[in-house]
């Protein structure tokens, strides 16, 4: 994450807006900055959206294909997440900069999917032990402006919500090889139920207190915090020791409770908006790829 130098003063201010729970931007400690969210905007991807959080910019398109299913899951197809961060997104990244940072996200991101519960991957599956839908998640950090986990998390549910899975049925066996078909209707598909699908919610500890949707100075001055992620049901699916002060495990009990009322908040909001987009049927995007 970008490095940012700050002086003893800046930090001290930081702090004690941290303390009163009046933070530099007006925000209280648990409140989020502002979310700007568009979706179907990469016509060639089955499901996409970008997600702007202040000023980190992430884009999502998601692509389903067939695949032979994993040996010790034959049930279930399966989700592969990849990232990239473009090097204009902060200096940091140019280079091979944001390696670490991409493979870090790449796995924590699919260690919040492993819980049965937050998606059901036999849905995924199209012949026991043969075939199956594999969605590739491709991720593209454009601008890096602090809270990268929650903003990449907020878009990829979004991506997957509108992912179009098309349909498929089983022809005539020819000899004991089942042949499979493709719907030919574009609009003859399905969708996952991504209700429980995980947001990642970042809390940093500043002095006593810990606050949600941390700036890049915020992250500065913080010397330790956890990444959490949390179903629509309110359950922890997986937690990330960020930082590398320690936490009291009094602390640590508290941030995973607030985490836990937090993130079953942002998704309940972030399903209402993309409810709501999906009702009101767009017909005109302005998102930068149209």
């Amino acid at each position: 994450m970008a490095e940012i130098l700050l002086s003893e003063a800046e930090k001290a201010f930081i702090h004690h807006g941290v303390q009163d729970d009046l933070r530099c931007d007006g925000r209280t400690r648990l409140d989020y900055r502002p979310i700007i969210l568009e979706t179907g905007l990469v016509s060639n991807a089955s499901g996409s959206s970008r997600l702007r959080l202040a000023n980190s910019d992430v884009l999502v398109g998601v692509k389903v294909e067939l695949a032979s299913p994993l040996p010790e899951k034959p049930l279930e197809g399966r989700l592969e997440f990849f990232v990239d961060c473009s090097a204009n997104a902060t200096p940091e990244f140019e280079g091979r900069g944001g390696e670490d940072l991409a493979n870090e996200i790449c796995r924590f991101l699919q260690m919040s999917y492993m819980s049965g519960d937050t998606i059901n991957l036999a849905e995924l599956s199209v012949l026991a032990g043969q075939q199956c839908w594999v969605l590739y998640v491709d991720i593209l950090i454009l601008e890096c402006g602090g809270n990268l986990y929650d903003t990449v998390s907020l878009a990829v549910k979004s991506a997957l919500y509108t992912t179009q899975i098309p349909s498929i049925k089983v022809a005539t066996m020819d000899g004991d090889q089942p042949e499979l078909e493709l719907s030919e209707d574009p609009y003859d598909t399905k969708r996952l139920n991504t209700q429980n699908v995980p947001c990642l919610v970042t809390l940093m500890k500043i002095g006593n207190h810990y606050l949600v949707d941390p700036t890049p100075e915020e992250e500065c001055c913080s010397s330790s915090g956890v990444v959490v992620a949390v179903s629509g049901t309110k359950k922890i699916t997986a937690v990330r020791k960020i930082g590398s002060g320690s936490l009291h495990p009094e602390s640590l009990v508290s941030m995973l409770k607030t985490a836990s009322e937090v993130g079953a908040v942002v998704n309940k909001i972030l399903m209402k908006t993309l409810l709501e987009e999906e009702r009101a049927g767009k017909t005109q995007k302005v998102g930068f790829m149209r």
